[in-house]
């Protein structure tokens, strides 16, 4: 699952690094790839720069297995791929490199069907270059943080294009996993109105749970952890917990391709 938009501070990385925490609490394998240059999500999970030597460059370029460069980390359940320094050149790289949209694919592939991992969350940069187009290409699905901020949906709209571009040319079984609403604020009128917007453009693909706008979301990747385990017991957490268990419902029903072209 592709976790992805162009715009950054939309609550991207946080929510890649909490709902991987709270499927793993579910009792599911996950993996979690860092495929963002700025490597939030390994500060997140506690990974310092300098233990980054391999990670998601060293995947995509082929140099070691995928497998052998995930690390477990403090959430049972839960491993994590990191960037490392080098990712910041692949854009670059890939550009003259043959199958640069599947390199992602081709080494989620060798994982081969004895996987031990329930769920691949992958991380995307805030863009939508050769990165986010791998994640695209590699991904079943796509999940889409919306924060209820104006302009929000302009944004979105490029990227379901770019979706739909890529379930063309690249992924015919690439769907839309949804849009989960982040970063409410029941102080805002822009917050209703943003999700009232998104309800009525996207209709079911739109998660019930919300994810509140909360100070304790904002203050855990400083300490190195998901909100889940900072403060299990603050509204943060306890919406990740919830999208978790509806992800999971969700899981269990039979998926149809969103109709995006139409987003």
């Amino acid at each position: 699952m592709a976790i992805a938009n162009q715009k950054g501070g939309v609550g991207k990385t946080t929510t890649a690094i909490n709902l991987a925490t709270a499927l793993a609490a579910n009792g599911e394998t996950v993996l979690l790839i860092d495929l963002d240059p700025q490597g939030n999500a390994s500060t997140g999970l506690g990974v310092l720069r300098a233990d980054r030597q391999v990670g998601t460059y060293q995947a995509i370029f082929g140099n070691r297995p995928l497998v052998d460069m995930a690390r477990a980390t403090a959430i049972p359940n839960l491993w994590l791929v990191p960037a490392e320094i080098d990712l910041g050149g692949a854009e670059v790289e890939l550009a003259g490199e043959p199958r640069r949209e599947y390199r992602l694919r081709d080494a989620l592939a060798a994982l081969g069907g004895e996987s031990p991992f329930h769920f691949v969350l992958i991380d995307c940069p805030p863009s939508l270059g050769l990165l986010t187009l791998n994640a695209l290409v590699a991904a079943d699905s796509v999940l889409v943080p919306l924060q209820c901020e104006f302009y929000a949906l302009e944004g979105v709209s490029s990227l379901m294009r770019t979706i739909e571009a890529v379930r063309r040319r690249f992924n015919p079984s690439l769907t839309l996993q949804g849009v989960v609403l982040t970063m409410f604020d029941r102080r805002n009128k822009f917050s209703d109105m943003v999700a009232s917007d998104a309800r009525t453009h996207f209709g079911d693909w739109v998660y019930d749970t919300v994810i509140p706008r909360n100070i304790r979301i904002s203050e855990a990747p400083s300490h190195g952890q998901p909100v889940l385990l900072y403060d299990f017991r603050s509204p943060g957490a306890q919406a990740y917990v919830r999208l978790a268990a509806e992800m999971l419902r969700r899981e269990r029903r039979t998926t149809q391709p969103a109709p995006m072209a139409s987003a």
